[in-house]
């Protein structure tokens, strides 16, 4: 069997250009968020299987890539499960090592934690336009602050990073699962089946309301809870201030506190935004990651008919590591796809260094070669990025595609020139 050139499935290979793109991003996110005073952090690639399946990733615990176990303590012909053969995996995500990290290291960090991290996850997903099964994410989070000063933060830092790119006009529409609780149990349903009540009502964009009772209808529920339900997201769109109907609505299923901590939080942002962009309470919005315990917000961007990153707070993971739960909140932009928004739209690097190639035809002499590195040094110290490399014979095709790499100046060195 021959050797394959193409990458694996849902994976791909970064061209140059892009490439530059990418690190001129991550330089941007870095800058922002640390002036926010977020801090950079790692954790590994490879997490215990424990962890990455611990009910509390939703649907992507499903996606897991499984790592076998290793030498002596893989033994096949014993196996008889799949924990048998198994002991760790690739993230799925950022947010669950982060709570094991924070776990592991909690006496020496200060509190609140405010962390940045960026790094690739995998997902054994099916691949499509800007989804991949290796990605790069890009979170930050706030550990050890209960109050919605979390929640305003994370949203002007992420929202100050999208403006910095470029992007006005969108959109951060915010929920809390505790009004989608709310409004499930005022319909009749059991708490047990609100995953599968919000796992339908996530899919509302792209298959509306008719597509919501259809699945509902089939997975069991009756006819009246489903119409209760559906109703509910009718009468909030025709209604002018839909947090304050649902709050006169639900009454007593609703938690006092969540109306005004939501409405504080869209208007602390409102007040003091520098991005171009509106806050929109969305009671549809859901997430899909089952640790979400409160507020919850994703980005719309109108170029892109998906979400492009999105957050929310989970009080209650770093209690599954130490027994004690600690208030935690984040928000991650969509890398992978605001990359391909930015290379869709031709967009070029601000004050991008000049790249330079130097083409040297073969057969000229060492001294001569030495002049020509010499004079490329020179450029390189006055900020200059110089390439040097031989000539090829097709000349013409070799500057059109050192042109896609973003090079603009040639400089050819020929034999006879040099004499």
């Amino acid at each position: 069997m021959g050797l394959i050139k193409k990458p694996v499935t849902g994976m791909k290979d970064v061209l140059p250009l892009e490439m530059e793109v990418r690190e001129y991003v991550i330089g941007v996110i870095k800058e922002t968020y640390h002036a926010f005073g977020f801090s950079t952090i790692e954790t590994p690639s490879v997490e215990h299987i424990e962890n990455l399946s611990s009910k509390q990733g939703g649907e992507n615990e499903k996606l897991i890539f499984k790592i076998l176990k290793r030498g002596e303590k893989l033994n096949l012909n014993e196996a008889s499960c799949e924990k048998d053969l198994v002991d760790c995996g690739l993230r799925y995500d950022l947010t669950l090592p982060l709570v094991r990290y924070y776990s592991n290291n909690s006496s020496k960090i200060s509190t609140p934690f405010k962390a940045l991290q960026i790094g690739s996850v995998w997902r054994a997903d099916n691949p499509q336009k800007g989804r991949y099964r290796q990605f790069y994410q890009c979170d930050i989070d706030i550990l050890g602050e209960p109050s919605n000063l979390a929640e305003i933060e994370l949203i002007l830092a992420t929202t100050t990073t999208l403006s910095k790119l470029g992007f006005s006009g969108f959109e951060i529409r915010i929920n809390d699962r505790r009004i989608l609780k709310a409004m499930a149990a005022y319909s009749g349903f059991e708490e047990e089946n609100y995953d599968q009540v919000f796992i339908a009502l996530d899919k509302m964009d792209k298959i509306k309301a008719e597509g919501v009772e259809a699945e509902l209808l089939e997975n069991g529920f009756s006819k009246e809870m489903v119409s209760k339900y559906l109703n509910l997201f009718q009468e909030i769109s025709d209604a002018e201030n839909g947090l304050a109907f649902l709050v006169e609505t639900l009454g007593e299923y609703l938690e006092d506190a969540v109306s005004s901590e939501l409405k504080e939080i869209i208007d602390s942002v409102s007040q003091t935004k520098t991005a171009d962009f509106q806050m929109v309470f969305d009671p549809s919005l859901v997430r899909g990651m089952s640790y979400y315990t409160g507020t919850i917000f994703e980005i719309a961007i109108p170029a892109f008919h998906a979400s492009c990153g999105g957050g929310g707070r989970y009080d209650k993971m770093v209690g599954k590591f130490t027994g004690t739960d600690v208030p935690a909140c984040g928000f991650s932009i969509g890398f992978e796809r605001i990359i391909m928004l930015l290379m869709e739209q031709g967009f070029q690097i601000p004050k991008k260094k000049q790249k330079v190639a130097f083409l040297i035809e073969k057969g000229i002499a060492k001294e001569e070669i030495c002049k020509i590195i010499t004079e490329a040094q020179k450029e390189r110290e006055s900020g200059v990025q110089v390439s040097l490399m031989r000539m090829n014979k097709n000349k013409k095709f070799q500057i059109e595609q050192l042109e896609k790499e973003g090079y603009t100046v040639f400089k050819k060195f020929f034999r006879e020139a040099l004499k």
